[in-house]
């Protein structure tokens, strides 16, 4: 219900979204992500028809953002960075406020006022001003102007920026819970966000895309995955490295420190990232090494992200 191609935008001599294209279907949330600057929010204004591209195209449920701009935004939810509200309204003001703009009245608008704030879980604070929320509730606040009109189609820009861990548990997942029956295209540089709520996800550096694929695809490029980290007690590290080193399906191991004097922890990184566990495991059973801790790694974004956004 997304696609784009070969979008670019040009500020005098700066480009700052280079050639970029993908898709995104019903029933995916894909996540975009990049370090600040890398032209995520620029890609987002471009699609919601806030700024016309240099170069390029897109479309959204099948109208051209050049040729269809307003059936184009009659089809997309927006939430953009810092979304603006009226402190000195009401929620449920602030919402039959928006949804009157969109042109709704009467029963109609109650009726997807009242959806809106089951859907958010907005019902404790709907006759609460808004400066008077917390973030979390002023996010949820700011989704649900966004879902006012039922749209196919989501475009989050930051959703949990600035929240805490608790507040970011519910807004991702309130975005979960909406998922389903729409296609949800989230720009954040959070990258614990994209394993949580995203089916893929895409990396942009510099106005360009570096990386493209579900999240273990993208973590299967990381150096750690298969890695495996065993901790052990009262064994001796000196041999223990001897061991581990001479192992055929070890490419090379590291130890890594622990508060524990008595307790000796190793990551073991497998040859060409294959699966060692299992192997790993029949090895400590046959020398009898008791195992207090062992943890199979598929792999970290955060090495990805930084390598595919630091290239070069």
């Amino acid at each position: 219900m997304i696609r784009v191609h070969a979008l670019s935008k040009n500020f005098n001599n700066f480009t700052a979204v280079d050639q970029v294209s993908f898709e995104v279907k019903r029933g995916e949330v894909l996540g975009f992500l990049g370090p600040n600057g890398a032209g995520k929010s620029t890609t987002m204004k471009m699609l919601t028809c806030f700024i016309p591209p240099s170069s390029g195209t897109a479309e959204i449920c099948g109208f051209s953002i050049l040729d269809d701009p307003l059936q184009v935004r009659a089809q997309i939810g927006y939430l953009p960075e810092s979304a603006p509200s009226y402190d000195e309204m009401l929620v449920g003001e602030f919402l039959s406020f928006v949804a009157e703009i969109r042109g709704y009245g009467g029963k109609e608008l109650r009726r997807r006022v009242s959806i809106v704030i089951e859907m958010t879980a907005l019902g404790e604070v709907k006759e609460q001003l808004i400066e008077t929320l917390s973030k979390g509730f002023r996010q949820r606040t700011s989704l649900a102007q966004a879902l006012l009109h039922d749209p196919p189609v989501l475009i989050l820009d930051e959703p949990t920026d600035g929240l805490d861990p608790n507040q970011k548990h519910e807004v991702r997942s309130l975005i979960q819970s909406i998922s389903e029956e729409r296609t949800i295209l989230i720009s954040t540089h959070i990258l614990e966000e994209v394993e949580a709520v995203c089916t893929r996800a895409m990396i942009i550096s510099a106005g360009k895309v570096v990386g493209y694929g579900t999240p273990d695809e993208l973590m299967s490029q990381s150096l750690y995955r298969n890695s495996v980290t065993v901790s052990i007690n009262g064994a001796d590290p000196t041999q223990l490295l001897k061991d581990f080193n001479e192992l055929d399906f070890v490419y090379s191991v590291e130890r890594i420190p622990e508060k524990r004097q008595e307790l000796v922890t190793m990551r073991l990184f497998p040859k060409n990232k294959e699966s060692i566990a299992l192997q790993l495991e029949q090895f400590l059973f046959a020398k009898k090494i008791p195992i207090e801790q062992f943890n199979v790694n598929r792999g970290r974004l955060d090495e990805v992200f930084r390598e595919l956004t630091t290239a070069g």
